[in-house]
């Protein structure tokens, strides 16, 4: 088979649509003998030789340093100690050596997309996916602005079918908006990527166990600022620079090494639901610290966790603000409670242990708690009526979904979401990783959906190419100008704005 004939199952399928796919996160595998270099030399012009030299200490952009080798270097006996996270490991493709390098060739890449069925790609990072992590201030933002400015020099003669995310690291908002600035505005690039959770010390310093206080960290004496509700900072001012530079944030956050994701052995164990379980707690934050209330132009990418944790978090929040909204909550009021009505029940229906004459009796039924400092917790969400929540929630986060996942079924289910929703799944590869055995098969495995009819060639439609066409021209509708799928994506636009949907 030529290289790029499209004669593969998925180039196949992709002839069968009429319509584009779209890749809303593919993966690229950074070359550490190509990139390294580059990177050093960045940080030197920046910081001088100390600033180098630290860079190297903290294992720079190397994975293997920076997440491998700690775990390594302890016995069995130190890791349970510690209690240190199992790390990937086996984590990149290997059987299929086409592949493997493809994910580091931008121009093979380039070349081999009408094989996997897809138009055009935005691509994340692989090894570099924790860079918005690295705890040193100074060497994080320096490395954050090193991976951009090279993946935009690098990606730039392949702007027609594919782009690169850019890392912006979210410790403060300063720090985040002086990087989205200079990727958007000095690089050009267009799409971003942000940690949706940022872990953070409880207390001024390294938290000290208490043995009179309940261990929520897992030992770990941090906790996880979701950006949104309770943070440590305003992040509103880099929202709206965000909507300012029209560009839309994309989480892609590990959830692993926090919580029960924490086993010592087991790198499945932590890496099960761990892209859902942060996705979640980040859109969570979110919804209920009023962003997308405040930014109804916004809207956010949750990747790699699937959908189904979205299906399961908007039925909730519907449920749990029908029941405890600033009307309804007084039902739960514990002064409500008939005292005389109390004694009467107990007088007739006592028995050797139940009886009117125990002390505090009435106090038990009306007084649970201290009386609570505000009743409306949802007023930060500007929520008037069951409509209001579905339209804070469904318009404005992204679901990420890979070929495999059955979940993408349930998005689309009206019958099976509150109010007749169809959440916002879009198609994702998560080519490059160890999940993805053949590139070419992607699409067709997305297909399957269809031929199994879980979902019919509409909502295929929305999921390849509507919902990730939506999310990056959320407020750039020129984002694929310039592209092979600018005319199609010209036109959709235009039908979604004659339907009066966005």
């Amino acid at each position: 088979m030529t290289i790029g004939s499209g004669d593969t199952a998925g180039g196949r399928v992709r002839r069968e649509l009429g319509h584009p796919v779209i890749d809303a996160d593919g993966h690229i595998i950074e070359t550490a003998p190509v990139f390294m270099p580059f990177f050093e030399d960045f940080v030197k012009d920046i910081g001088g030789g100390d600033l180098a030299k630290r860079f190297r200490q903290v294992g720079g952009m190397d994975f293997d340093d920076m997440v491998l080798r700690p775990w390594s270097q302890l016995s069995w006996q130190e890791r349970r100690e510690i209690w240190a996270t199992r790390p990937s490991w086996w984590s990149l493709p290997a059987a299929n050596t086409l592949d493997r390098a493809t994910a580091h060739l931008p121009k093979l890449l380039h070349q081999r997309l009408d094989d996997f069925g897809i138009d055009f790609a935005v691509l994340y990072g692989s090894r570099t996916l924790t860079t918005t992590a690295i705890k040193d201030d100074e060497i994080r933002q320096v490395a954050c602005r090193a991976l951009n400015a090279f993946n935009a020099e690098v990606y730039a003669p392949y702007a027609d079918r594919m782009t690169p995310a850019a890392q912006i690291p979210m410790h403060t908002p300063e720090e985040a908006i002086a990087e989205l600035e200079h990727a958007v505005g000095e690089l050009g690039l267009k799409a971003i990527m942000i940690n949706g959770l940022v872990h953070r010390p409880i207390g001024e310093g390294p938290a000290e166990i208490d043995p009179t206080r309940p261990n929520w960290g897992s030992g770990s004496g941090d906790r996880i600022d979701a950006l949104g509700l309770d943070s440590a900072h305003d992040y509103d001012p880099f929202w709206r620079r965000c909507v300012e530079l029209r560009v839309v944030p994309s989480s892609h956050t590990p959830g692993m090494g926090w919580g029960s994701r924490r086993s010592p052995s087991s790198y499945m164990a932590n890496h099960l639901g761990s892209f859902a379980a942060s996705a979640e707690a980040f859109c969570r934050s979110l919804f209920m610290g009023g962003v997308t209330h405040r930014f109804p132009e916004l809207a956010f990418g949750l990747l790699e966790g699937g959908v189904g944790w979205g299906c399961i978090l908007y039925a909730d929040i519907l449920s749990h603000w029908e029941k405890r909204n600033r009307e309804t909550i007084g039902h739960l009021d514990p002064s409500r409670i008939d005292a005389e009505l109390v004694l009467e029940l107990f007088s007739t229906w006592r028995d050797d242990h139940f009886h009117p004459e125990v002390p505090g009796l009435v106090d038990a039924f009306r007084k649970l708690e201290p009386e609570p400092p505000f009743l409306d917790e949802w007023e930060a969400c500007g929520i008037e009526s069951a409509e209001d929540v579905r339209d804070r929630f469904v318009p404005h986060f992204y679901f990420g979904c890979e070929a495999d996942d059955p979940t993408v079924a349930w998005a689309f289910d009206r019958k099976a979401n509150p109010m007749g929703a169809r959440l916002r799944a879009m198609f994702s590869s998560d080519m490059g990783h160890w999940d993805v055995p053949d590139m070419t098969g992607i699409l067709h495995e997305a297909w399957e959906l269809v031929e199994d009819e879980r979902i019919d060639t509409d909502d295929f439609r929305d999921f390849v190419f509507t919902n990730p066409l939506r999310f990056y021209t959320r407020l750039n509708p020129d984002f694929f100008a310039g592209t092979r799928v600018e005319e199609a994506a010209k036109s959709e636009l235009a039908r979604l704005a004659k339907d009066g949907t966005d």
